[in-house]
């Protein structure tokens, strides 16, 4: 017997974990997965057939989602809605989850709802975090585009500011990519998917934020 044996020293090395991380199929996750997958962290996103983990969130993500959810729920005409942190089923195997969402009423099936059509979206918004750049730049937007949604806003922290600024984009359906459409400090203020103005200093504030100047 070991020293380490003999002090107790090895108690609890071999004891099996609480939890055991799923170990996917040999074709990998599908996208229906996601609701039947116990003990899954929240917001747990499907790429490519495999399961992403979201990383803490920072005050500046946080505060970003709270603002623009508020702006774009103040100013969406009637018959849209607008909801955060929500899967879109963009195929078999891709589900990702958007920070903010805007999309029809008639898309909402109700409270046991996990995902949206890829159809149904009139905007899908991603706020860039330091561990997902290379998917909310890259990854994510070109299979939003390739599903056809509409529009796109790209949300980047300014680290001389710490306050957001804003990619905008539109799909040419054409070509099933997205085009730049302008790059927002400060304001943003366009008039498609509808008249949006949003004062992005306003991050830090509880109210506020979507008033025109």
């Amino acid at each position: 017997m070991s020293a380490a044996s003999e002090n107790g020293m090895d108690e609890g090395l071999d004891d099996e974990p609480s939890y055991r991380w799923p170990i996917p199929p040999p074709e990998g996750w599908t996208a229906d997965d996601l609701d039947r997958i116990p003990g899954l962290p929240p917001h747990t996103e499907l790429i490519d057939g495999s399961l992403v983990f979201m990383s803490p969130q920072t005050a500046f993500h946080g505060r970003c989602m709270r603002l623009l959810e508020n702006s774009l729920l103040e100013q969406a005409p009637d018959h849209l809605d607008v909801m955060r942190e929500m899967t879109i089923k963009l195929d078999a195997k891709n589900r990702p989850e958007p920070d903010v969402l805007v999309f029809p009423m008639e898309a909402n099936t109700g409270p046991d709802q996990t995902w949206y059509e890829p159809e149904d979206i009139v905007l899908a918004v991603e706020v860039v975090s330091p561990d997902s750049r290379k998917r909310d730049r890259e990854v994510k937007p070109h299979k939003y585009a390739e599903a056809g949604v509409r529009h796109f806003w790209r949300v980047e922290e300014d680290d001389n500011k710490g306050l957001p600024f804003v990619y905008v984009y539109e799909l040419d359906p054409a070509t099933k990519a997205y085009a730049l459409t302008g790059i927002f400090h400060d304001r943003l203020k366009i008039t498609v998917p509808f008249e949006i103005e949003i004062d992005l200093t306003a991050i830090n504030r509880r109210r506020g934020g979507s008033e025109p100047a």
